[in-house]
């Protein structure tokens, strides 16, 4: 199982948009999805068409033990997909949690019966780097970061990566940044191109290559309470979402064939010995 965390401190960037038609995709290409909505604004239950309002069965609910994981999980329109909702009762999580002993991982802890159900875990983190995103961070071993192909998107990364080294070291050794996808690009401006050369100098080989182009069918689908493969399935946001899923998938490979290598070195080096 891969569990990844959708994440930028910026709103606005395409992350929620990414982690909800990146697991559309997924369950559609035959892969058991869960997403797990950990923003209190409740957008990528919404842009799943969940209704976020007084049904007290939220991730929100879970965490502070008055319902179980299986309580909490809600089906999607997706074949494949579901869901961990959240709703606003979920903005007061940080306050309540704060004397909590070990709160940075108390989302791990209620979801580690689940790890053997799914292929993927998807987890959507709130715009900032607070006790929520932390529990993200734990819960995770791969990071994405979506970022706008605009002026500003670069600005604030550097706080992101050292909070991720941070996590790294203390909290979560296993955890890698392994996809960053450039978002809301526009090929007619010299300034997408300029800014996603930037991104392609400062990440290199975690630059996906599918550029995430500015889509009105991708704008409206949320509204709809619709991934973009169900709601415009021959839109340029289709398309686009379905070959950087596709590339998601083939990561795999990749990794299986370093870690393959790693025990390969590994075992020589201990005949050697």
């Amino acid at each position: 199982m891969r569990s990844i965390a959708f994440i930028n401190q910026k709103g606005g960037v395409g992350k929620t948009t990414s982690t909800a038609n990146v697991g559309a995709c997924l369950a559609t290409l035959g892969k058991k999805v869960l997403l797990i909505d950990l923003d209190p604004q409740a957008n990528l239950s919404i842009h799943l068409g969940i209704n976020v309002h007084g049904k007290d069965l939220s991730v929100y609910q879970m965490i502070c033990g008055k319902r179980k994981v299986a309580e909490v999980l809600t089906e999607t329109a997706v074949d494949g997909l579901e869901i961990i909702p959240s709703d606003i009762d979920l903005a007061s999580a940080e306050i309540e949690l704060v004397n909590t002993v070990g709160r940075e991982t108390i989302v791990k802890f209620y979801l580690e019966e689940l790890s053997s159900e799914y292929d993927y875990i998807l987890i959507d983190c709130p715009p900032s780097l607070g006790l929520l995103t932390l529990n993200a961070l734990t819960v995770a071993n791969e990071i994405f970061i979506p970022l706008q192909t605009e002026f500003f998107a670069l600005q604030g990364v550097s706080k992101l990566v050292q909070t991720f080294e941070i996590i790294k070291k203390r909290l979560n050794s296993s955890l890698e940044i392994t996809g960053i996808i450039p978002c809301m690009y526009d090929s007619r401006t010299k300034l997408g191109q300029a800014v996603l050369d930037k991104i392609n100098e400062y990440f290199e080989d975690k630059v996906f290559a599918t550029n995430i182009r500015k889509n009105i069918k991708l704008s409206e689908s949320p509204s709809h309470g619709m991934p973009i493969i169900t709601y415009a399935p021959d839109s340029n946001g289709a398309k686009d979402y379905l070959a950087l899923t596709k590339e998601v998938i083939a990561q795999e490979k990749m990794m299986l064939s370093e870690t393959t290598t790693k025990q390969t070195s590994e075992i020589k080096e201990h005949a050697m010995q």
